[in-house]
């Protein structure tokens, strides 16, 4: 078992996303350990790209100030080197393929290992195409997270046989956001989960910013993941956003236990 199927065990999880190097770096170390300080099991480290195809405007506004600030990925490692220092809890990049590509796939997770990533998540890769990555990431150590949304249908029970870390179980069709409701059935897609492949956690994302959603979906799921409304906060409070983020994980967490 990997540590990331260890933050699962016992208890539901919550997975908080972010930003790096919005507003700067200094700012997303400090936020990060007020999460992992407030409940955060887990916690997925978004690595800016200029085109972030599965993300609302909330993210990708973030992607473009980070960019704009000059952010990039051997920043963004050293920051999780400094992190590894007082934080242990699992720590995932979550990015796209032309970064790790561009960067070099090998010196990328070679690199991510080194700094303390455990997982990385690639939402731009199908995965019919997951031979790329998942072989380089198992020899690194690195769990390779696979998604299912919606429209997964038939191929669930597949991608769940061969999942790793968690399942990112993606509740809303289009992109990240908030969203005032969730109407996809997860009940029904966390059971097609467990009936192949009844170790492998699954997470729940895409649209959840309330406690009572977090508790609805965490009814079904393993864990909850909320990356739009805590870059939004990070949005409204920039450089001061920890104290408010850590409230918000506060509640989050406790709307789950």
């Amino acid at each position: 078992m990997s540590r990331i199927q260890r933050a699962f065990q016992n208890h539901k999880a919550f997975i908080a996303f972010l930003t790096c190097g919005d507003p700067d770096l200094e700012a997303t170390a400090k936020i990060v350990r007020e999460m992992a300080a407030s409940g955060a099991d887990l916690i997925e480290l978004g690595i800016p790209f200029s085109d972030p195809v599965a993300e609302g405007a909330v993210i990708q506004s973030a992607n473009a100030r980070a960019l704009a600030g000059g952010i990039t990925t051997d920043q963004i490692f050293d920051m999780v080197r400094s992190l590894r220092e007082d934080i242990s809890i699992p720590l995932v990049f979550m990015t796209y393929a032309n970064i790790v590509f561009s960067y070099g796939t090998e010196r990328f997770l070679e690199n991510a290992a080194e700094a303390g990533i455990e997982g990385l998540i690639l939402p731009d890769v199908p995965f019919e195409e997951k031979a790329d990555f998942a072989p380089a990431c198992r020899a690194h150590g690195i769990d390779f997270i696979s998604l299912i949304a919606p429209t997964s249908a038939d191929r669930i029970a597949m991608i769940a046989r061969e999942a790793e870390g968690f399942l990112y179980c993606v509740s809303s069709m289009g992109v990240t956001g908030v969203r005032g409701q969730i109407k996809t059935n997860i009940e029904d897609m966390v059971r097609q989960v467990r009936s192949a492949n009844p170790d492998i956690p699954c997470a729940v994302g895409f649209g959840i910013s309330t406690p009572e959603q977090a508790r609805e979906m965490a009814q079904y799921a393993d864990g909850v993941i909320v990356g739009s409304a805590i870059v939004r906060l990070v949005e409204q409070h920039k450089k001061d956003a920890a104290a408010a983020v850590g409230g918000y994980v506060k509640a989050m967490k406790e709307a789950i236990s």
